[in-house]
């Protein structure tokens, strides 16, 4: 049976949770917000199987020759709804219009994050938009294995995490499985973002959250949080408490500091995420309203990738010089000391001070550390 010994060892993928044919493993969620598996051992008849599939345990390790592209919709009101350049939204039409279903992560009613499917072009709006949270994967992997076996075209969308987890989980290549990635910061806690949610909302119904909003452009984006009553929330990301908490990477997962998933050789078949540093590579694909950046992993990725070439601007970059840009890719997330502070006294302050308090903290525990590297050399 899976034993965590040490939480960065796992991504909480669920993955163990939907082979466990026992149902002896459940999610429970630890006082920092994220769910980890624990195993009832008077019904777990020692099969193995969770830690067979483990993609931590038994990470894949795969050979290719990935190739970058930068690219936005042709469809500007897509476009402006979207994060960048409005790509998975193509992606994920195609897949629908051949009988295929898409899975992503989107807000449920009380606008927490949890992965789900649709299967109508029109329901993909609920996708769109980065969502800085963790997302409950819950027993969808076990639906996804399902529509495969139907014989169902199926589009998955994860972090890396996720998608290991969902391969690991299926065991075999699937022809009708497409794979999409994200270059991934690292994930925040729900029990954070509730926090946060809670304290803005004021209870307040929500009617609608951005955490890009391209009101000012793509690159000066904003959070907002829209209310039943017709009033607002808004702010620009950069002033904006919780993204910053996020960047400064007080309350990540355990597992996001030493991510096993940051590399270029990757399980899905695209990676996407945002192009910055656009303006450097090519200015011609810079027009300020969103551009993503693509890295095509697989043949399959590039197949599905041809598909949508008529309704898309699209130029192929040096992946090298454009993860000097994205270095989230390779790197993982920074071991911010701070985080202790944070979860410690998430209950006891006003997120807004909580955050302020973490990153003050940060910046003087690291400015000392320097100072002492001066002195001894």
């Amino acid at each position: 049976m899976i034993d965590i010994v040490d939480k960065k060892d796992c991504t909480g993928c669920w993955a163990c949770a939907n082979i466990c044919h026992k149902s002896c493993i459940t999610m429970k969620t630890d006082k920092d917000g994220f769910d980890y598996p624990i195993v009832n051992e008077s019904i777990c008849i020692k099969c193995k199987k969770c830690i067979n599939i483990c993609p931590i345990l038994h990470k894949q390790e795969i050979q290719n020759n990935p190739v970058a592209y930068a690219c936005f919709n042709k469809d500007e009101e897509i476009r402006k709804e979207s994060s960048s350049g409005g790509i998975f939204t193509l992606l994920a039409i195609n897949i629908i219009e051949d009988n295929g279903v898409v899975f992503g992560a989107r807000f449920n009613d009380l606008f927490e994050v949890e992965h789900n499917y649709v299967e109508s072009v029109e329901d993909i709006k609920v996708f769109r938009g980065s969502k800085y949270v963790q997302s409950k994967i819950g027993y969808t992997f076990t639906e996804v294995k399902k529509f495969l076996e139907d014989g169902r075209k199926v589009l998955f969308s994860g972090t890396p995490c996720q998608v290991g987890g969902l391969k690991s989980f299926l065991g075999k290549e699937y022809e009708n499985l497409i794979c999409t990635d994200i270059i991934c910061h690292g994930v925040p806690s729900p029990l954070a973002w509730d926090k946060y949610k809670n304290e803005i909302s004021n209870g307040k119904k929500i009617n609608n959250i951005s955490f890009r909003d391209k009101t000012y452009g793509w690159k000066d984006y904003s959070f907002r949080m829209d209310f039943e009553d017709g009033t607002r929330y808004f702010e620009k990301g950069s002033e904006n408490k919780y993204i910053r908490g996020f960047i400064g990477d007080i309350y990540l997962r355990n597992s996001c500091y030493q991510c096993k998933f940051k590399n270029l050789h990757r399980e899905s078949d695209l990676t996407l995420a945002d192009f910055w540093g656009i303006e450097n590579i090519n200015k011609n694909m810079d027009d300020g309203k969103g551009t993503s950046f693509i890295i095509v992993n697989s043949e399959r990725g590039n197949q599905v990738l041809n598909n949508i070439q008529e309704k898309i601007e699209i130029k192929e970059v040096s992946l090298e010089n454009t993860i000097k840009y994205n270095i989230s890719a390779i790197q993982s997330s920074y071991n911010n000391p701070r985080r202790k502070y944070f979860f410690k006294n998430i209950f006891k302050l006003k997120f807004d001070k909580l955050v302020d308090n973490s990153l003050k903290e940060d910046f003087m525990i690291r400015l000392k550390t320097k100072v002492k590297k001066i002195v001894k050399s």
